[in-house]
């Protein structure tokens, strides 16, 4: 084998390598900025009715995102700011994260991704690629915000996306074990409650898409992350000025 030929090898399993470990670089990411209209809109909104500092700030993906204009109601009486942006993954949080949850000041912060990076086959994100994002997301978070609590909810399970399950619940066990570690940070379980008794997913909680909650899949979605937050907010709340 010529020298050429070798170097041609070792630069293709250095790059192997590379995709195994998550060690991808940042351009292989979906480009954040197809998301700029939307966060536009939501800065648009801001100027027309600036929200409360101090409240709860949801962020996410397309289950947050569908949700944004139910959640103040769903949450009640928790003071709450919908931040959503559908299609998004852990890794666009990061790119946002300034202007759609810090600069709000909240006490706390709710999650919700990890659903398209594992779900979307072109995106080939690791495990290990998305609980660094988690990561980077939190130490900003405690930097900025060192007393804001943060909800990482679990990765939700969907009929059209039952054959990566396996790798959700991977990602869900990492996001506990950050929690787990972190006196700040709650794990959010919304997976159980849309499972049944054996295990199988419900299948009468979505809209024709198989991934996206209807009426009574955003019934129980909003149920579990209320049961989730009251606990600790709750008593917050009555120390809040909106």
């Amino acid at each position: 084998m010529n020298s050429r030929n070798k170097i041609t090898l070792t630069a293709f399993a250095l790059l192997l390598t590379m995709m195994v470990t998550g060690q991808i670089l940042a351009q292989d990411y979906p480009d954040p900025a197809r998301f700029e209209d939307a966060i536009r809109r939501f800065e648009e909104m801001d100027r027309r009715n600036p929200p409360p500092e101090g409240a709860i700030v949801l962020t996410g993906s397309s289950s947050i995102a569908r949700w944004n204009d139910q959640a103040t109601a769903a949450l009640s009486p928790l003071t709450v700011i919908p931040r959503g942006f559908g299609g998004s993954i852990m890794h666009d949080v990061v790119h946002y994260l300034d202007r759609v949850a810090l600069k709000y000041k909240p006490r706390a912060i709710l999650i919700y991704e990890g659903d398209n990076d594992t779900g979307v086959a072109g995106y080939g994100l690791t495990k290990e690629m998305i609980l660094k994002d988690l990561n980077t997301i939190v130490a900003r978070i405690h930097e900025q915000l060192p007393e804001t609590r943060i909800y990482v909810l679990s990765v939700k399970p969907s009929v059209l996306r039952q054959n990566v399950w396996s790798r959700a619940q991977a990602v869900n066990a990492g996001y506990r074990a950050i929690a787990e570690r972190d006196p700040l940070v709650f794990y959010v379980d919304v997976a159980t409650p849309f499972l049944n008794v054996d295990g199988s997913v419900m299948t009468d909680i979505f809209v024709a898409d198989n991934l996206h909650l209807n009426d009574l899949g955003n019934a129980i979605w909003g149920a579990a992350i209320k049961a989730a937050l009251m606990p600790m907010e709750a008593r917050h709340e009555s120390e809040f000025k909106p």
